[in-house]
């Protein structure tokens, strides 16, 4: 089998990461071609020393001049560019065969696309591209013949437990009721303030947000899941990956974290995908399929689990998901005016700006304050995301913080 080559979107995140594990132990199937970085320009110099990649892009506007310096030190031929267009060039490039798009949030749109529209192989581990732009994002994955993988795990065991009729995303017969599902079940871990009183729910501080019981994840996703907002994306995600409407969706809290996410079938049966909460077994499955490799990761102990737990949602504790729910009902630029405005409340909060409550008190009110319109162009969409994004701002100023 030839080697694949791989661009890697936001290689010193926590996908990044998974993925280089599983690239280290499939040398003779996968190398490195490209990555990218954004401010970790430290870890970028040692992956790239790793590794040697062609490429390695830089989206910040730092000065290189340190970097370039220490990879010629190190005798690496990678070549360092800068930008965003760089990066678009990057992903459409014709020795790549695989891009895994894991830049967090709406800085990874446009990559993304461009992947999409090159025809290429991508591994999507960010569902933001999806939640702002879905019809357009799905429309184009459709008309290049582009082969999308969901790394999320919650849409990976979805994809997992379809007929593999059902799993081209955007082929010729999409429709999962011609399969025979009747709904998704998406599971949630709860994060880390399942069981906290409401009444301390303000206090929370972004060190206890980040702590997740379950998964290491970067800090904006931590912070998403211990708000559910994380889940609402996902069903926003899986409704335009799999065609579906919000009510074909249903989110379940497992705290074990050890289901994945399930499917249900007309006959009556559920197909549930378990494993070890660890990234790289989706990551492995996307680079592999329709193959399996090995990931690295141990298989479960059901012995030593005893007991799985599954619970409905409390929508008041976690309000962030139904605001998801509702933006995805509304349709049109709503859910990108969502996505940009839990960006700057998740920043705030993380800054210390603002208490964790005020997360969704923010987003509500932008998104009542932003009109709709149809999300038929990217222009569209970015100018939501922009009038979102300054009155989110406003709106921390005229709080006062």
């Amino acid at each position: 089998m030839a080697t694949r080559r791989v661009a890697l979107l936001g290689a010193t995140g926590s996908i990044g990461s998974s993925t280089l594990s599983i690239l280290r132990q499939h040398p003779d199937q996968y190398s490195l071609y490209g990555l990218s970085a954004h401010h970790n320009l430290t870890d970028l110099v040692k992956i790239c020393v790793e590794f040697n990649p062609e490429f390695a892009v830089v989206t910040s506007h730092r000065d290189l001049a340190v970097v370039r310096a220490e990879l010629q030190a190190s005798r690496c031929r990678t070549e360092l560019l800068q930008g965003e267009q760089a990066l678009v060039a990057l992903v459409a490039e014709g020795a790549v065969d695989i891009v895994v798009a894991a830049i967090v949030g709406a800085a990874g749109l446009n990559s993304t696309l461009a992947a999409v529209n090159a025809g290429k192989r991508v591994l999507l581990a960010n569902k933001e591209v999806l939640v702002m732009t879905g019809k357009l994002f799905m429309s184009a994955v459709q008309a290049s013949g582009a082969e999308l993988l969901p790394v999320d795990s919650e849409h990976n065991a979805i994809y997992q437990c379809l007929p593999l009729a059902a799993q081209s995303l955007a082929g010729a017969d999409t429709n999962l009721d011609h399969h025979g599902v009747t709904r998704l079940l998406l599971t949630a871990s709860g994060g880390p303030f399942l069981n906290l009183e409401l009444s301390q729910m303000s206090a929370v501080s972004p060190e206890q947000a980040c702590k997740h019981p379950n998964w290491s994840m970067g800090r904006k996703i931590s912070v998403d899941s211990a708000s559910l907002m994380n889940k609402g994306l996902e069903l926003i995600e899986a409704c335009w990956l799999f065609d579906l409407q919000a009510e074909q969706v249903q989110v379940h809290i497992h705290p074990e974290s050890i289901v994945h996410s399930m499917v249900a079938y007309r006959d009556g049966s559920i197909l549930a995908q378990l494993g070890s909460p660890d990234m790289r077994t989706p990551i492995a499955y996307g680079l592999a399929w329709p193959d399996r490799i090995d990931a690295g990761v141990e298989a479960i102990d059901l012995f030593a689990v005893g007991r799985l737990n599954f619970l409905p949602p409390d929508r008041e504790r976690f309000p962030c998901l139904q605001l998801a729910e509702n933006a995805f009902r509304e349709g049109g630029t709503v859910p990108a005016i969502l996505n940009a405005a839990n960006e700057i409340a998740v920043a705030a909060f993380l800054a210390r700006r603002i208490r964790f409550t005020d997360i969704p008190a923010l987003i509500e009110a932008t998104m009542l304050a932003i009109a709709k319109t149809e999300a038929d162009s990217l222009d569209v969409v970015f100018q939501a995301d922009r009038q979102a994004r300054d009155y989110a701002e406003n709106w921390l100023l005229n709080k006062g913080v």
